[in-house]
């Protein structure tokens, strides 16, 4: 899916939302544990519930991980279950040597078919251009998070007094194209999506930190929306958590649909 594609759907839907299968055994509705892979059972809830309001669904891979084999089987259900039209995102933040990194690219992109991946930038050109190779798939760069780690090397100021994140930004620019980079921003840091916008002004942002975290979604959309929208605002606990009990998937549909609401109307104001 290139970036005209996206922003299609996104003026399809009036939607930039992306749902954060983060699914945890310890907080899903208990009758599920009943079912043979209760880990799909709650996921197929969701999409089912969700997948006229999102844009993309984007699994962090710890929570499939955990459970070892069955995890990785829930996974691969979950990822083929998820409608064709729907951008697909693995939450995984890989990165490592050429070689290594050449086969994760391949495990993610072609063994499961995701079309796109997370990489953290910490290792430099060769660790991520390999995952650059892949016709339609994508690279989701961690440039500036929302975690309050985030300070500790983000933030650092370099000898021209600019942050860290921003040589990031401005490097990576040289290894891919508006068609297969992207960045994960941080909702919490509003006046800081501004600071990134103006360095990469036509690139999609993959925003967490909204909703449960904290972050404004107006903010976020003031700051850092573009012409093309240039946003997939991920949602995880705030949706897929909002209920536990039997219904819980219509719980999720009706806080997916707050936001959608929401978000037609920044698109309408910000998007131009």
């Amino acid at each position: 899916m290139d970036r005209q594609a996206l922003f299609q759907h996104i003026q399809n839907k009036s939607s930039f939302l992306c749902v954060g299968l983060d699914t945890d055994l310890s907080k899903i509705p208990t009758h599920l544990l009943k079912e043979k892979d209760p880990v799909f059972a709650f996921n197929k809830q969701i999409i089912d519930h969700t997948a006229d309001h999102a844009i993309a669904y984007k699994p962090n891979l710890a929570f499939y991980e955990a459970q070892g084999p069955k995890g990785w089987e829930s996974l691969q259900k979950t990822l083929e279950y998820i409608p064709k039209d729907i951008f697909t995102i693995a939450d995984a933040k890989r990165g490592d040597i050429g070689n290594t990194s050449a086969l994760y690219a391949k495990a993610f992109f072609e063994t499961m078919d995701f079309d796109a991946l997370t990489v953290a930038p910490y290792m430099g050109e060769d660790s991520v251009k390999p995952f650059l190779d892949f016709k339609d798939k994508w690279v989701i760069l961690l440039a500036l998070t929302s975690n309050q780690g985030s300070q500790n090397f983000q933030s650092l100021l370099l000898e021209d007094g600019s942050p860290l994140y921003s040589e990031v930004l401005k490097k990576s620019q040289q290894w891919g194209n508006l068609d297969n980079l992207m960045y994960v921003v941080g909702a919490t840091r509003g006046e800081r999506i501004a600071e990134v916008r103006k360095i990469v002004p036509d690139h999609f942002f993959l925003v967490p930190g909204v909703g449960a975290q904290g972050g404004s979604l107006e903010e976020v959309a003031r700051y850092g929306m573009n012409k093309q929208c240039g946003l997939l605002v991920n949602s995880s606990r705030g949706i897929i958590y909002a209920s536990r009990d039997k219904d819980f998937g219509r719980s999720a549909q009706k806080e997916a649909i707050k936001i959608k609401e929401e978000m037609g109307q920044l698109l309408d104001q910000y998007c131009h």
